[in-house]
């Protein structure tokens, strides 16, 4: 059986860190993200790929009379309040509909999403949910869950069957919730030191790994994930942003990946690449144009060894 090259994209625009995040200053960049999807699906569609994007279930809604109908009745208690982002609604922080707010509404998006060849809706929480969080409960994620589901189903028709943990935050004990409420499969984190640890040196050892093999391969073997009803996706590599600071070690942090790519097509491994798309909004050219060379490589890849593309969801098939 051929490897498989596995992308997944954590689509939050500002959701995805409202407590950190000044939108005031941060309008272009999500603008640039914005602008930069349509040109990110159809580079997809140019290349054959096949991919999965992991969707805030705020981001669905319509309107914000239809944002509120949705919510669930049990919101996150974590101990630090800043996490829940259902203050951005209750604070009036969020505009009536995407035309009036884009930061915080994609419907627009996400039928492009829909409407592009081999692209899967997946989740990534109703509300940006932190599973690991003190404070929060399991019935409460349930809740958010089916919020996301319901909000899918009523507006785009669709099941939600991927899931990603917003921030990485995977919690196996919550796997039998997701399985409850229709998904099939979860993207768990690299399994190497420096992703299962709370150390301040993790991120270090994380950013040097884009450049070095200090981790070793982070391919894997497609034939043994672990799957209890609920298939378990090791991811292998965030995809690093181009930043101009960064500009010189730009070749090593391609050279690995392509690397790590050319080992699972020559060995039938699977490599699963993901990142958000708003990593795109600073050098958003620079970076497009960094994805489009990986994709290229993907190509000749598929030439030579029948390396394939796939979703999450194709990966349980």
């Amino acid at each position: 059986m051929p490897g498989k090259f596995v992308i997944s994209l954590d689509f939050e625009l500002h959701w995805g860190a409202a407590e950190k995040w000044d939108l005031h200053t941060m309008r272009g960049y999500f603008d640039a993200t914005r602008q930069s999807i349509p040109v990110v699906l159809q580079m997809f569609e140019k290349y054959g790929i096949h991919a999965t994007w992991a969707t805030v279930g705020f981001l669905f809604a319509k309107n914000k009379q239809q944002l509120l109908e949705f919510c669930p009745k049990d919101r996150p208690t974590y101990k630090n309040p800043s996490l829940s982002y259902y203050n951005l609604i209750d604070n009036g922080q969020v505009g009536e509909d995407e035309s009036d707010d884009p930061y915080h509404y994609a419907p627009s998006l996400i039928q492009k999403i829909l409407d592009t060849p081999h692209q899967e809706l997946g989740t990534h929480t109703f509300a940006h949910y932190y599973c690991n969080e003190s404070g929060q409960t399991e019935a409460q994620f349930a809740q958010d869950l089916q919020a996301a589901q319901t909000i899918a189903k009523a507006n785009f028709n669709v099941e939600l069957q991927s899931l990603v943990y917003p921030r990485n935050q995977f919690n196996a004990h919550y796997l039998e919730v997701a399985k409850t409420y229709g998904i099939r499969t979860v993207r768990t984190n690299p399994d190497v030191w420096f992703w299962n640890t709370a150390s301040k040196i993790a991120p270090i050892a994380r950013a040097f790994d884009t450049l070095l093999p200090i981790s070793g391969t982070l391919t894997f073997d497609t034939q043994s994930m672990k799957d209890d009803g609920i298939l378990l996706q090791p991811a292998s590599r965030f995809l690093r942003p181009y930043t101009q600071k960064e500009k010189i070690v730009q070749g090593m942090k391609m050279n690995r990946i392509k690397s790590e790519m050319r080992h699972a097509a020559q060995n039938a491994r699977g490599y699963h690449l993901w990142w958000h798309p708003h990593n795109f909004g600073y050098s958003t050219d620079e970076n497009l144009r960094y994805l489009e060379e990986i994709l290229q490589y993907f190509q000749q890849l598929q030439t030579e060894f029948g390396f394939g593309s796939a979703s999450m969801i194709e990966m349980c098939r």
